[in-house]
C-alpha cells in the first residue's frame, strides 16, 4: 500500500504565494544541504526561541530574534520536503515522522517562550492552548489514518498563517511593550482555537460518516446478490 504522508492536502490563504516562493528558493539551496539537514534545523530554531524569549524578560527587543527564528523555521520547513522531491533524495517515512514530531517541539518552544514572559498565575492558559493546538495535530493524524489524505489546514488557516500570527503577536508586544500584555491576548487565542477545533472535528467526523455510509451502500447490493 502506497504511503502518502509526504503529500499534504488542504487550501490555506497563502498557499499560492508559498508555491511561488518554493519555486524561487529551491534552486538556490546549496548541493551539500540535503532534506534531512533542513528538517533537523528545527532543533536550532527551537533552542533560539527559548533562549531569546528568556532574554526578552530583560529586553523586550530580543523578541525580534524570536520572530526571526520563527521565520527561519518556516523557510527550512517549507524547503525540506521540496528539496527531497526535486532531487529525488527524500526520506519519505523518516521525513513524515521527524518533520511532524519537530513541528510539535517547535510549537512547544514558542509556548514555553511565552511562558517565560507571563506571570505565574497566567501560565495555565498556555497549557490549555498547547492542548488545543496538539488536538489539531491529533485530528490530522487520525484523519490521515482513516482516509490516507494528510490535511494540514483548517478553515483556510495553515501552518504558515499560524507562524505569521505569532510574529504579529511578537511585533505588537515589542511596539506596545508598556501597554500590551500577553495575558490579555491568551483568552482570545484560547476561545478562537476552541471554536476552530469544534468546527474542525465536526467537519472531519461528518466526512468520515459519509465515507462509511457510502461504503455500506456499495457492500449491501453485493451481499444481497450473494444470498441469491
Amino acid at each position: 500500500m502506497a504511503f502518502h504522508g509526504d503529500k499534504k492536502e488542504g487550501t490555506w490563504l497563502l498557499a499560492d504565494a508559498e508555491n511561488r516562493l518554493k519555486d524561487w528558493l529551491v534552486p538556490k539551496v546549496p548541493k551539500g544541504i540535503e532534506t534531512y539537514h533542513l528538517t533537523l534545523t528545527t532543533l536550532l530554531w527551537c533552542a533560539m526561541i527559548i533562549l531569546f524569549s528568556f532574554m526578552a524578560r530583560y529586553s523586550i527587543h530580543f523578541l525580534w530574534v524570536v520572530s526571526l527564528a520563527i521565520f527561519g523555521q518556516y523557510i527550512t520547513d517549507l524547503l525540506d520536503g521540496e528539496v527531497g522531491r526535486r532531487r529525488n533524495t527524500g526520506l519519505i517515512k523518516w521525513g513524515y515522522y521527524m518533520d511532524h514530531f519537530l513541528d510539535y517541539l517547535f510549537l512547544c518552544s514558542i509556548l514555553i517562550g511565552y511562558g517565560l514572559m507571563v506571570e505565574d498565575h497566567n501560565k495555565y492558559l498556555l497549557f490549555y492552548i498547547l492542548a488545543l493546538f496538539g488536538a489539531f495535530m491529533v485530528n490530522s493524524f487520525l484523519s490521515f489514518a482513516a482516509t490516507g489524505a494528510f490535511k494540514i489546514s483548517y478553515l483556510g488557516i495553515g501552518p504558515t498563517e499560524v507562524r505569521l500570527i505569532f510574529i504579529a503577536a511578537n511585533t505588537l508586544i515589542i511596539i506596545f511593550a508598556e501597554k500590551f500584555e500577553i495575558a490579555r491576548v491568551l483568552p482570545v487565542v484560547l476561545a478562537g482555537a476552541t471554536f476552530a477545533l469544534f468546527v474542525t472535528v465536526y467537519q472531519t467526523q461528518k466526512m468520515l460518516w459519509k465515507i462509511d455510509m457510502d461504503n455500506r451502500e456499495k457492500e449491501e447490493p453485493d451481499t444481497a446478490e450473494g444470498e441469491r
